[in-house]
């Protein structure tokens, strides 16, 4: 692997001013639609990709299908708050050569500048323990994350120098989100979602504190993760997100083109996750 600072997460200083509709990419990233070229398809996952070039030269992996929405929200909303993403983009129609004409096709980047290395893994990983990664479990919990499998992982080697760089710890799949993880058992089967902004909406946050642990309402892949997380990690969090106005969190739904009603609804469901964190602490202390 080549040899670089390992990054989760940078402190924001700008949070109430980031531009969650364009996302981390903004808008100098966003992908030339005039002409498509088809490059090949993409193997594995629950949706259908293609490598493309853009109208610019630059190359994207779209994504068809459920996911493409949901993951083009989560990436806004952990940028939003420090940690370090992939570059996508949403767009409501595309046609793409030789494959046919989608509507909400999310293109991610593959800058020819960072090397995609390894998955990284929830259990061992150079984060362990800090409030960063502690916070990262949180924000998986409230974006309903369910398949928090390590091959969703990746780490992206971003160089700044001759003689080293970045190693970029990101979550390279986060389709599996604003569904509901299972909160249902039907015939001994937890059923699961993704991109469903009525059960997100429905679906349960926090479950209790007990011994200054929050417990989560999350039967998602490696729940486990999940069982360390203490009060003042949550309330971090929290801190964090509430920096958010109603109109950044509106723009990264809007941005994954949810209609009005789905913007609506979505908006006040994570606002509302976000006053549970918030408040965690004064439910711990009673």
């Amino acid at each position: 692997m080549p040899r670089g600072t390992p990054i989760l997460w940078r402190e924001p200083s700008d949070i109430a001013s980031r531009n969650l509709y364009l996302g981390p990419g903004g808008a100098a990233m966003r992908p030339n639609l005039r002409r498509l070229t088809f490059i090949s398809e993409e193997t594995g996952g629950y949706s259908r990709k293609f490598r493309v070039r853009d109208a610019s030269g630059r190359e994207w992996v779209a994504k068809i299908g459920k996911e493409a929405q949901s993951e083009t929200a989560a990436v806004r909303l952990l940028w939003a708050i420090g940690y370090v993403t992939e570059i996508n983009y949403l767009a409501p129609r595309v046609t793409i050569p030789g494959e046919g004409t989608f509507e909400n096709v999310r293109f991610e980047a593959r800058p020819k500048s960072i090397k995609r290395l390894d998955e990284w893994k929830w259990e061992d990983n150079p984060f362990t323990g800090t409030r960063a990664f502690q916070g990262l479990k949180v924000m998986m919990a409230l974006l309903n994350n369910w398949d928090m499998k390590n091959s969703n992982n990746k780490i992206l080697f971003v160089r700044n120098g001759r003689r080293g760089g970045e190693l970029q710890y990101i979550i390279s799949d986060l389709g599996a989100t604003f569904g509901t993880s299972g909160n249902v058992p039907i015939f001994w089967r937890f059923t699961r979602s993704r991109n469903n902004p009525e059960e997100y909406a429905n679906a349960s946050f926090l479950e209790d504190v007990s011994d200054n642990h929050v417990r989560f309402h999350y039967h998602g892949r490696k729940s486990g993760v999940l069982d360390d997380v203490t009060v003042t990690d949550a309330r971090w969090i929290g801190r964090l997100l509430s920096q958010l106005s109603n109109q950044q969190i509106r723009d990264a739904f809007r941005a994954a083109n949810y209609d009005d009603d789905e913007v609506r609804l979505l908006t006040e469901a994570v606002r509302e996750r976000i006053n549970e964190l918030v408040n965690v602490s004064r439910e711990a202390r009673r």
